[in-house]
Parts: C-alpha cells; sequence; structure tokens
C-alpha cells in the first residue's frame, strides 16, 4: 500500500484540494495535514508540536496497510498564521485552531479531527485512521 503526499500552500492549496479530494476516492484514505512552514536551515517547522507529530503521523500511515493520499498544507510563517483572518481559520470546511491539525475526508467533508493537542497520539491517531 502506498501513501501519496502532496505539498500544499496557502497559494496553491484549493487547486491541489479539489484535484484530490472532489469526486471518487478509488477506495483511498484522504487527510489533509495543517502544519507549520519549515524552517529554511533546517528540515523542521517552526511549531514543536508539528515537528513532534508528523514522525508518529507517518509511522502510523505507512503500517495502516491502505492506499492513502496526504495533502501537506502549510499554514505559512509564524506572523502569518497567527493572523486570526488567516484563510483556513476563517473556511468553515476547516476552521483551524492550532497545528497541526489532521482532518480525515470523506464523501465531501471532515469525518474526523486530531488537533495539536492530540496529533501526536498513537492511539488517537489509529482511531482517526480506522
Amino acid at each position: 500500500m502506498t501513501v501519496e503526499k502532496i505539498d500544499a500552500t496557502v497559494a496553491d492549496f484549493d487547486g491541489h484540494f479539489e484535484r484530490l479530494f472532489a469526486g471518487d476516492d478509488g477506495g483511498k484514505l484522504k487527510l489533509l495535514l495543517f502544519l507549520a512552514d519549515r524552517e529554511p536551515s533546517s528540515s523542521l517547522t517552526w511549531c514543536p508540536d508539528c515537528n513532534v507529530a508528523e514522525p508518529v503521523i507517518y509511522e502510523k500511515l505507512e503500517s495502516l496497510g491502505k492506499d492513502v493520499v496526504l495533502l501537506r498544507a502549510f499554514v505559512g510563517d509564524k506572523p502569518t498564521w497567527r493572523d486570526p483572518a488567516h484563510p483556513w481559520r476563517v473556511d468553515p470546511r476547516f476552521a483551524l485552531k492550532g497545528v497541526p491539525t489532521v482532518l480525515r475526508w470523506d464523501k465531501g467533508a471532515a469525518a474526523g479531527r486530531l488537533e495539536d493537542d492530540e496529533a501526536n497520539v498513537g492511539d488517537k491517531i489509529d482511531a482517526l485512521l480506522n
């Protein structure tokens, strides 16, 4: 089974989202993972919670035994994310409060959600994925 990871920013998110999440899923599990932007000097994000959650999420996905589409949506730098009018904070489909946030997408809507304080908890990730 495969995990297809696609990266998006605020600028190009809508195109990726429509292409990947509209219509028939072909039996694939569809997930959105909202993350802080990576620091240019390292492979880490500016968000400590994201840095802890990412490897746990990827490990769970790799061992799942299902085909997965994972759209990784990078929220921007810290000042951009802190803006209360950030597009993904005000979009009712996502209504983000923190990063990382993982959404399971099914039949055109969020079917499950883990927010920043639980996105690194293995049992909660398992429950979201199954």
